[in-house]
């Protein structure tokens, strides 16, 4: 299938940057500090892959959705001097602390913190109003703290190997939160008919890239990018939680940031075409770059004897302590040993596996029906394995897996890494992606370069990102997906089908590694510099021209 390629063409453009200067980059990262798939891996995989540019300099944007940050280092300040070694580290240890918890100051600390938070409020409130208060953004200087940056913001998608790429960045902390910033911005629609947002001090950067749509304006310098996922909170807010919040605070924000001249990197063209038909003006400034898939996906003759093994370790307990349990209830270890002997015991059984996030719009009642009429008809040992965490309004899709939890035949299974992952898609018969609305979905890709099949729901997206090298069924039909299935698993000529699938899906599913993704966005990064310098050169001269007009007058 060819897509439609408003994919970033290179022949658009051919620059190169100033000798010896680099494009300086700020990118969100607040996604990254939670999860492990979805945004939070495209986050990783993205700063990994711009540290990878020669002509790129990339820090952090340090930031969590509701807890207000420490302030991290900074050369000026309210005395304008520099501190010492000492309290550097202080400052930036109290920057880790204040992720989890408020730090320890002493009184003077306290007191200018006071101080601080209502000037802080007073500048917000004067940048509604007219634009002038910026949030100052302080450092976080990684050196010395690589662990954590390591463990807290890359380690679950990114491979060992990549710490002394990833971990000794620096970044830069915005002690406002996220959430705040959202408030603020609808608190203007009470005089305004379009919010305004506070701006971040971004001075020193070429590029800010935020993630989804940012709820703040960057300085006049700093080219604007957004890294645009998907477009369901407006055209599925049925699906979603908070939904009225959850509405307001993408569409206004987007709203913001298209006013702002803002550029979109769109994870598809699906979603770039979702865009374009809520604000047409974006067009020309719209690009499609598709996702990264991890290159821990990849080939490998791995043992099927490992597949029980994972899934016993990574078992899926819920939350106990809001009553979600989501295994059997034993009585002893004895029989606990005795009942995953029994499920698990025979070398060769046959599973289907989904991966994603547990609530209604990922469709996962569709597949369990599907998958009991197989039960019922086919072949009564296939089980299911799901993989993902608990999302919202989750509670039915679980209550209809438990009685097969309890017998044996479904696993559910979190916090699997991906080397254990990679497994699981090699040997499973499909993993099956029956999603109703994505941005880009990961895991039919990460299957392909696994080296396994691919069944996915009959959405623009997947037929945009998978081609032809998956089995599709309308997300709406059992029995379409049960029809896909026999004949990828069950009827006359499968098992070349499989072959053809898997050989099929190796290529499709290349055309996102790094390697072929990177290069798009370094040449992306030098248009958007290239045009925003265009904008400032011509409204330079426009502005030297009426001042010399003026002065011959």
């Amino acid at each position: 299938m060819t897509t439609t390629t408003a994919t970033y063409d290179p022949g658009l453009i051919d620059m190169t940057n100033e000798a010896n200067k680099k494009i300086k980059v700020l990118l969100e990262l607040r996604p990254a500090l939670d999860g492990f798939a979805g945004i939070p891996q495209e986050v990783r995989l993205l700063f990994r892959g711009l540290r990878k540019i020669e002509s790129v300099d990339i820090e952090g944007l340090l930031q969590t959705s509701h807890r207000r940050l420490a302030r991290g280092t900074s050369d000026t300040g309210f005395f304008r001097k520099k501190i010492s070694a000492a309290r550097r580290y202080n400052r930036i240890s109290n920057v880790i602390i204040s992720m989890a918890e408020k730090p320890y100051r002493n009184v003077l600390d306290i007191i200018m913190d006071y101080f601080q938070k209502r000037a802080e409020v007073a500048s917000l409130q004067i940048s509604m109003v007219s634009g002038f208060g910026k949030i100052k953004l302080t450092r976080f200087e990684s050196k010395s703290f690589e662990d954590f940056t390591w463990r807290t913001i890359f380690s679950k998608t990114l491979p060992a190997s990549d710490f002394s790429l990833v971990a000794p960045a620096n970044h830069r902390v915005c002690s406002v939160p996220w959430h705040t910033l959202h408030t603020v911005g609808l608190s203007t629609l009470n005089w305004r008919s379009t919010p305004k947002y506070p701006k971040l001090d971004t001075k020193g950067f070429d590029i800010f890239i935020g993630q989804t749509p940012y709820p703040a304006r960057v300085d006049p310098d700093t080219a604007y990018v957004i890294r645009y996922h998907d477009a369901i909170p407006i055209f599925m807010p049925h699906t979603i939680s908070d939904k009225s919040l959850h509405q307001a605070t993408h569409f206004y924000a987007m709203m913001s940031n298209v006013k702002s001249g803002a550029w979109f990197a769109c994870v598809s063209e699906a979603t770039r075409q979702d865009l374009i038909r809520i604000f047409p003006e974006v067009t020309d400034r719209a690009v499609t770059i598709h996702n990264m898939v991890a290159h821990h996906y990849f080939l490998e003759n791995s043992a099927f004897e490992r597949v029980p093994g994972i899934i016993r370790s990574r078992l899926y307990e819920g939350d106990p302590s809001k009553g979600i349990e989501l295994l059997p209830k034993f009585f002893s270890l004895r029989e606990k040993e005795n009942f995953y002997k029994r499920s698990l015991g025979d070398k060769h059984f046959k599973y289907l596996l989904i991966v994603s996030t547990i609530e209604p719009r990922k469709n996962h009642t569709r597949l369990l029906a599907a998958w009991e009429v197989l039960k019922a008809d086919v072949d009564p040992d296939l089980k299911l394995v799901v993989v993902g965490t608990l999302g919202w309004e989750h509670s039915s899709i679980t209550k209809a897996f438990s009685s097969w939890i309890d017998r044996g035949d479904l696993f559910m299974l979190n916090a699997v890494p991906a080397p254990d992952l990679r497994v699981l898609y090699r040997h499973a018969a499909a993993t099956v992606c029956p999603s109703l609305g994505e941005g880009f979905d990961f895991s039919g890709v990460e299957s392909m370069a696994s080296g396994g099949i691919t069944i996915a729901s009959d959405i623009p997206v997947h037929r945009e990102v998978y081609e032809d090298a998956a089995e599709y069924f309308d997300p709406y039909a059992t029995m379409s997906l049960v029809k896909a299935l026999k004949k990828v698993l069950y009827e006359e000529g499968a098992q070349q089908e499989q072959e053809q699938m898997r050989q099929r899906g190796g290529e499709v599913s290349s055309r996102y590694l790094p390697e072929q993704i990177i290069p798009q966005w370094e040449r992306f990064a030098e248009r958007v510099v290239a045009e925003r310098k265009s904008i400032k050169s011509s409204t330079t001269t426009v502005f030297e021209e009426k001042n010399s007009s003026v002065s011959s007058t």
